[in-house]
């Protein structure tokens, strides 16, 4: 049983590392934050901030009435600023922890969002208060954004820093929880999604003897499940994650340890849900067979109304598309005569939901007979078949509006898995774990992997595309949906489409 630890035996490791200089004094309790409560704590104060900058330009330039009752009469203002800085959030992406650690980054979003906030707000009638005079409105802008960056600026320089960090234990060092400690630690050379999120490694657990007494990464194996609840404890942990390899079952003992750990106070988790938690996708080649962390196996008594909600709003968005391809067709088919003359339309088989193929519709971004002499390959990056108006369109998002159609025949949803080819989706059950789960939902005109992964042009990237789309279907949700859209947004507006 591990009691106490040896300093010396961990003179090996960085200076930084959880276990340099334990030794055996008692530990100090640290106030550390998890992923949920540091989103949280951002909104709030957030919201906080820029509301009570709103108080101030109320109170020193027009003079309003410091009652609560004048508040409350007046609470539609707060309620109509609170609605849009969540909506411009969103679209700036200021609730991305690593992100909200980088300063420069923070600064950046946030003080765009601030920007945009205050002149929004500024054109709305009825709902807010009269911003009539300048110096009331650069009072609330001025307000608001120094008080939001200095949050910011502490947050990225206190809160961020390793003190606040959740201590997880990982009970497992097989090739999965390898795979996650080394996506847990610091990389320097390419960006890490892991960094800032919170969450820190600080020693496994295997039953494994060969494991024991070495280290994964810089991170110690110090023993089996029996000293799970002691070192645990000793490293003042405050996660557990079970990693599970294929599908061994939890021994007797393993589960005494961990039900142990949970009546201390200790988060108990299981690898997939960590991934989940920190990426926003699902770990489709750590899970296993597990089905439980790839579907959504629970009840849901919202889900017939979700649907139903998500076709008529799929009806009234298809009608309104079409409506702009009518608007817009010309006009591309002038500028394809005279670049790349050819058929204005392009029509693609797609696999939809259920596995069943249907016609999509696109404006025709490359030449004619793209594929005539390669066959169907892969998408890329500046692909050199992409015409002139296409690569514009591209980059816009714009080809995609015809589809429109399909969202009206019912073929497609404004937001879901991007339907793939037949000739690819063949290909792909075969060497990427639970492809077909995607098809559980209709495909849409964007999705959850179109807003956070740019292109694919490989197997390696289709699973990736799949983890985001599974994590999607797993939590398909109206509040997911919008949050899509609004950065779908922030990707046509900033132009950076395929």
């Amino acid at each position: 049983m591990i009691r106490s630890f040896d300093q010396e035996q961990y003179r090996h490791l960085p200076p930084s590392h959880p276990l340099t200089n334990r030794g055996v004094q008692a530990h100090i309790h640290r106030p550390r934050l998890r992923v949920s409560e540091r989103r949280l704590l951002l909104l709030i104060a957030d919201l906080i901030l820029i509301n009570g900058a709103l108080v101030m330009s109320l109170q020193w330039r027009a003079g309003y009435p410091t009652s609560p009752a004048f508040y409350g009469a007046v609470s539609k203002w707060f309620f109509t600023l609170t609605i849009l800085w969540l909506g411009v959030a969103v679209f700036f992406d200021v609730y991305n922890l690593p992100r909200a650690s980088n300063l420069p980054e923070t600064f950046r979003a946030t003080g765009g969002a601030v920007l945009v906030t205050v002149l929004l707000y500024t054109f709305i009638p009825v709902v807010t208060p009269p911003l009539q005079s300048r110096g009331q409105l650069f009072l609330f802008w001025g307000a608001a954004l120094i008080g939001v960056l200095a949050w910011r600026g502490f947050y990225a320089g206190i809160l961020g820093q390793p003190w606040y960090i959740q201590r997880a234990l990982l009970v497992g060092a097989g090739a999965s929880g390898r795979e996650l400690a080394m996506a847990l630690r610091e990389r320097v050379e390419t960006p890490n999604p892991f960094k800032a999120t919170g969450t820190q490694v600080v020693a496994f657990i295997d039953p494994n003897p060969a494991y024991v007494g070495r280290t994964v990464y810089g991170i110690p194996v110090l023993g089996g499940y029996t000293e799970l609840t002691d070192v645990a404890q000793t490293l003042d942990t405050d996660e557990v994650v079970l990693v599970q390899d294929g599908n061994v079952p939890l021994s007797d003992a393993m589960v005494d340890a961990v039900l142990r750990c949970s009546e201390l106070g200790m988060h108990v988790c299981s690898l997939a849900e960590l991934y989940e938690r920190i990426l926003g996708r699902v770990p489709v080649l750590l899970v296993g067979n597990n089905l439980a962390n790839v579907l959504d196996t629970r009840e849901n008594p919202g889900e017939r109304l979700t649907l139903a909600a998500k076709r008529l709003i799929d009806l009234m968005a298809g009608g309104l598309g079409l409506l702009v391809v009518a608007l817009l067709a010309p006009l591309f088919w002038i500028i394809n005569r005279v670049t790349s003359p050819g058929p204005l339309f392009y029509r693609q088989q797609r696999v939809g939901r259920a596995g069943e193929s249907f016609l999509i519709f696109k404006f025709r971004t490359m030449i004619p007979d793209a594929e005539q002499q390669s066959g169907a390959v892969w998408s890329q990056e500046n692909d050199p078949r992409v015409t002139p108006l296409g690569r514009w369109l591209r980059r816009l998002r714009l080809d995609e509006l015809p589809q429109c159609l399909n969202m009206v025949r019912g073929e497609m949803s404004l937001v879901g898995p991007r339907p793939e080819r037949p000739e690819f989706v063949d290909q792909l059950v075969i060497e990427v774990p639970f492809y077909r789960a995607r098809h559980a939902v209709k495909p849409g005109l964007t999705g959850w992997a179109q807003v956070h992964y740019s292109y694919g042009n490989s197997v390696d990237d289709a699973r990736i595309k799949l983890e985001y789309d599974l994590y999607y279907v797993k939590h398909l949700s109206l509040f997911l949906d919008l949050r899509i859209l609004v950065r779908t947004a922030n990707v046509v507006l900033r132009m950076k489409g395929l």
